[in-house]
């Protein structure tokens, strides 16, 4: 099956793969592989005001020839510079050059002021309104979803979090939630385990599947991400790895394929939970250590 679209629960419906455009930078970079991603086959892109590249983002859709119809905009609230949420959608959508965006996110629930029943009820008005067609949030978690849930006139569309194997079973309480209750997942950093964690026991699964299908270890992720049910938000800078990313769309994994990824991420999850651990003790030792040392040399008794 290709990435297609899902319906979100306002009736509305979103590419199921998206460009990020998190660390692209500003300028006439940022603007090229935007561009890029477009000419690529992407017709989603995920930007954010604490990136600093909507207007980056908004120049490439509008040279690309596409119309606004054709491109699905996912921005976000950060919080930028202190403005508030519709301070913050006027200068994104000044950014971005459009009258509205398909998709607006809280970034994170910290950002939720003065609470989360009022920031929301704001994004309810935002979407009454016109400027965001579907509104959703980022990084909540469960306590975070149920109080929002409790007060709100309309549902979140999404949430979207850091998704991919190593992180599964600490996410899945989410994506339970989030399936109770018709909110879609969207998954970013879905190629962690290859890119800023290699060596892990995800390596030795992703590497039978793919050489078995005759792809790439990157597509395997994205396919099981896929699988999941998520919306995978995803990016590089190279046009030949968005091209493997798209194709992802057309791999199928077998029941026994996802089983392999998830078994290997919890055995991962806990390996990187011990290794923090140790880290963390070793820190404090060292501070320790420090603290004894210089006592001793100015002469100080610890008690």
């Amino acid at each position: 099956m290709p990435w297609d679209k899902i319906k979100l629960n306002d009736g509305s419906e979103i590419p199921s793969i998206a460009f990020g455009t998190w660390k692209l930078g500003k300028g006439d970079d940022g603007t090229g592989f935007v561009e890029q991603a477009l000419d690529a086959g992407f017709s989603h892109i995920d930007t954010a005001q604490a990136y600093r590249n909507e207007e980056e983002a908004g120049r490439a859709i509008r040279e690309s020839g596409l119309s606004r119809e054709e491109v699905f905009i996912t921005t976000k609230y950060s919080g930028s510079d202190g403005k508030d949420i519709e301070d913050s959608i006027k200068d994104s959508l000044e950014n971005l050059g459009v009258h509205y965006v398909d998709l607006y996110l809280i970034h994170g629930p910290s950002l939720a002021r003065p609470d989360i029943p009022t920031a929301w009820e704001q994004f309810e008005g935002l979407k009454g309104a016109g400027l965001a067609k579907s509104i959703g949030v980022s990084n909540f978690n469960v306590k975070e979803l149920t109080i929002l849930l409790n007060s709100a006139k309309i549902k979140p569309t999404v949430n979207q979090i850091e998704f991919h194997p190593y992180v599964y079973q600490q996410q899945k309480p989410i994506l339970d939630f989030a399936k109770e209750h018709g909110i879609v997942i969207e998954a970013y950093s879905a190629l962690e385990p290859i890119t800023t964690r290699p060596g892990g026991p995800v390596d030795k699964p992703l590497k039978k599947i793919a050489k078995s299908k005759g792809v790439a270890e990157e597509q395997i992720l994205l396919a099981w991400a896929k699988a999941k049910g998520t919306v995978v938000v995803t990016s590089s800078r190279r046009k030949g790895r968005l091209e493997r990313y798209l194709d992802a769309g057309n791999i199928e994994l077998s029941e026994q394929d996802i089983k392999a990824i998830d078994e290997a991420g919890a055995r991962g999850a806990v390996a990187y939970r011990i290794r923090d651990w140790g880290k963390r003790c070793a820190c404090v030792a060292a501070v320790g250590a420090f603290v004894l040392g210089m006592s001793y040399l100015s002469g100080v008794e610890l008690y």
